[in-house]
């Protein structure tokens, strides 16, 4: 997501000088430390996907690209018409999961920008009050911050049928705007979710690269009290971090969070009016080229998918 708008300030400035990455993930996030290693040595991505033991093959298989870097229309195009049941799923016969409640959180939505009066409406989020939502980034060719999020949160729930748990979505496509801020926090809450992922993407500047994790700071201020999900929510957010690395052979941010892939905040509504454990995942910069590149691929936002939902099931089991 764009960090202009309701939940977003502007990026921190880049740090001259920085502790060496694999020291801070040594320190946080110990799964991804290897990963990255290998993936330095290596000298790129493999294209092979880590699988899950247990997930099946059509599960696991990537979407095919249009060979331009640019996503075919099956790969990224999202129903407009959804079926009654689109934002909830029964849990497979039997898994690891069985009878866990996971929520997927597709940042913004594809028809936000034709409700700008709705969207920019002030919501309470605890600590203050801000906008609805917002229209989301996108990338300089035009593929949208809500059409990557929608695509990437369809994937994760046949992984996360898969593994048995029950699947929902706060949004399908199927509204004409949002959902707000605040109703995304309350459908997790509500559902009570063993864990919620918020998904989006930044739209920071040119040559600011990675993916991030953001994890909800305490916060005890008029509807908003973290300090039941503050613990939880950073073992999430953890394996989350580490899986994604695993998987993608992406590097942290390397403009937040200084090299750790985990930033902590008090400002977003979504994460301060959580009772769940809850955390958001900015999967690269679109308005870089080169993340870009891997956002607007099938076969890349399939290993996105794996890596987040390897990290819920890391998580979930404990």
């Amino acid at each position: 997501m764009s960090y202009v708008g309701p939940d977003f300030d502007p990026p921190q400035p880049r740090r001259p000088r920085r502790r060496p990455m694999t020291v801070a993930l040594a320190a946080l996030v110990p799964g991804a430390l290897l990963g990255w290693v290998v993936y330095e040595a290596t000298g790129g991505t493999s294209d092979k996907s880590v699988g899950t033991p247990g997930a099946s093959a059509s599960t696991l298989a990537s979407a095919a690209d249009d060979g331009a870097g640019k996503p075919s229309a099956s790969s990224t195009d999202t129903p407009r018409t959804p079926s009654p049941t689109s934002r909830s799923s029964a849990p497979a016969a039997s898994g690891p999961l069985k009878g866990k409640v996971v929520v997927i959180d597709p940042g913004h939505n594809p028809d936000n920008f034709r409700h700008t009066t709705e969207i920019n409406r002030k919501v309470d989020i605890g600590t203050n009050r801000k906008e609805c939502d917002t229209t989301g980034t996108s990338t300089n060719s035009g593929y949208t911050e809500a059409k990557f999020t929608l695509d990437v949160a369809h994937r994760m729930r046949s992984f996360l049928q898969q593994q048995g748990a029950t699947v929902k979505l706060t949004q399908d496509g199927d509204r004409a705007y949002g959902p707000c801020v605040d109703e995304r926090a309350r459908i997790g809450n509500k559902a009570h979710a063993d864990a919620v992922v918020s998904l989006h993407a930044d739209g920071s500047s040119a040559g600011n690269r990675g993916f991030h994790v953001i994890l909800p700071g305490a916060v005890d201020e008029g509807a908003a009290d973290t300090g039941a999900i503050v613990a939880p929510s950073r073992d999430l957010g953890e394996r989350i971090a580490g899986n994604f690395v695993r998987v993608t052979g992406s590097a942290p941010s390397n403009y937040v969070g200084e090299g750790t892939g985990l930033v902590t905040r008090k400002d977003l509504g979504g994460l301060n009016l959580s009772t769940v454990p809850k955390v958001f995942i900015e999967c690269g910069n679109m308005r870089d080229s080169k993340d870009a590149a891997q956002l607007t691929s099938g076969a890349w936002r399939q290993k996105a998918a794996q890596g987040i939902s390897e990290g819920i099931v890391s998580f979930l089991r404990g």
